[in-house]
């Protein structure tokens, strides 16, 4: 079905990014404001200085929305992390409601090497915007986040080994990764408690993510501050972009379940707009977070007719993870993410592994990934090809400068160094092809 678009997309775009940066000008809470809501479950209110990479001491009096678990248990979607991640934004109370706000702007210098490489300028990040307030004896919560990306171009960024998705209907993406699109979660959800630590929750948006996966991974905390997409992203959370979620589940303490009918199919080259169809695919996840620390989840899921240049060709999914995040000495704060994802198309099964792992101490950030896919998309084939197993890991570091109390810039790089097999070495000009990055930000948090 052809979409229609939704909004004067760049217009909007541009206040958006206008009001974010005039964020950090926003007042600190009135202190009647705080003496009104500070005992009101779910609305302890978190202190407007924070250091850059800090954790509040308090932010964990602030309950989740689909629960009453810490707040910072929550990541994209309805999807979990440690209760120990990290929670970077800016908080304002306007009577019942909890306003947040965060974002991230990079300008990106990207160069891959060999046959297939490519060099790029481009712009990449997200602003995100959250409303929440006590409804009955749960928590009404809509969330809105939006990306740069569209401005890159069709084709997006050069990264060796990425394939997906499509840049102009006809041609499927092979070593670049795709823009996201400018909408990527307009979302509202309803949880209502059924018990001391139980509740139960619904959550649609369009776009939206549906529950499978682990957290998208801009948003996971070892990974965050890398400006590259993992070449794992479609066997693992390519979904947290989906034209039409809707999402049901039950908390009972420290686990979680829930299912998801939504939209399979990926979205297409028309970056600006908002799709529609058909809520026809299906996902189940199970979340449990056995400590402070760590959160693991296994999901499973059937995607109808995904890719729009494989019209009728559906695929399953599988989904295991675990991330954790904590302090290991005074100042330093480490995190990690070890995932694995299945995908089936057509009786082929395959497979993608990934490690990730960051520590900071003050403005200093280091990340790194390691990578290994199996990928029937990298020669350009009408047809599924024989399935390639290539690898990728990649290290970089940033260094961020507070300008306010919540502005701050950065400035980081990263190296990868990529591996193919021989019958590929000769595409990629050689076994072992390279890449780099450089890139500026700018953090309102």
């Amino acid at each position: 079905m052809r979409r229609r678009p939704a909004f004067e997309a760049e217009s909007h775009f541009v206040n958006l990014m206008t009001w974010m940066a005039s964020a950090s000008a926003l007042a600190f809470v009135p202190a009647q404001a705080l003496a009104q809501h500070q005992h009101m479950p779910g609305m302890t209110m978190l202190p407007a200085k924070m250091p850059i990479g800090a954790q509040p001491a308090h932010a964990m009096a602030m309950t989740g929305a689909l629960g009453s678990y810490p707040m910072t248990r929550e990541s994209s979607g309805t999807s979990w992390q440690p209760d120990s991640s990290e929670h970077e934004a800016l908080h304002i109370m306007r009577g019942d409601w909890t306003l947040m706000t965060h974002g991230t702007l990079n300008l990106v210098y990207d160069t891959q090497g060999g046959p297939r490489g490519d060099d790029k300028a481009f712009a990449s990040g997200m602003l995100m915007g959250m409303a929440r307030r006590p409804l009955g004896n749960g928590t009404l919560q809509f969330k809105a986040m939006l990306s740069p990306d569209p401005l890159m171009g069709k084709r997006g960024y050069p990264l060796l080994l990425a394939s997906g998705e499509t840049a102009n209907g006809r041609d499927r993406l092979i070593d670049r990764q795709h823009p996201h699109d400018l909408f990527m979660e307009l979302s509202a959800s309803l949880s209502q408690n059924i018990g001391r630590n139980s509740s139960v929750f619904v959550y649609g948006g369009l776009p939206g993510e549906p529950a499978f996966g682990p957290p998208a991974f801009m948003h996971r905390e070892a990974i965050m501050d890398s400006p590259e997409a993992p070449i794992s992203h479609h066997w693992l959370d390519s979904t947290h972009i989906s034209f039409g979620v809707l999402t049901g589940g039950i908390v009972l303490g420290d686990f979680k379940a829930e299912a998801s009918r939504f939209n399979g199919r990926e979205p297409d080259q028309h970056r600006w707009d908002i799709e529609t169809g058909p809520l026809d695919s299906t996902a189940i996840r199970l979340s449990w977070n056995p400590a402070r620390t760590l959160s693991l989840q296994g999901s499973w899921g059937h995607f109808i007719d995904p890719e729009q240049l494989e019209p009728g060709v559906d695929q399953k999914r599988w989904s295991a993870s675990a991330l954790w995040a904590d302090e290991i000495a005074p100042g330093w704060k480490a995190a990690a993410t070890l995932a694995w994802g299945r995908k089936t198309v057509e009786h082929h099964d395959d497979d993608a592994y990934v490690a990730e792992a960051s520590l900071k101490r003050g403005g200093w950030t280091a990340f790194a990934r390691a990578e290994m896919t199996e990928n029937r998309e990298l020669l350009d084939l009408e047809e599924h090809g024989p399935a390639f197993r290539v690898g990728k890991v990649s290290l970089g570091a940033v260094r961020d400068f507070r300008l306010t109390d919540h502005v701050a810039i950065g400035a980081g790089g990263l190296f990868a160094l990529n591996f193919v097999p021989d019958a590929l070495a000769a595409d990629y000009g050689g076994n072992r092809p390279a890449g780099a990055v450089a890139f500026a930000r700018l953090k309102v948090h």
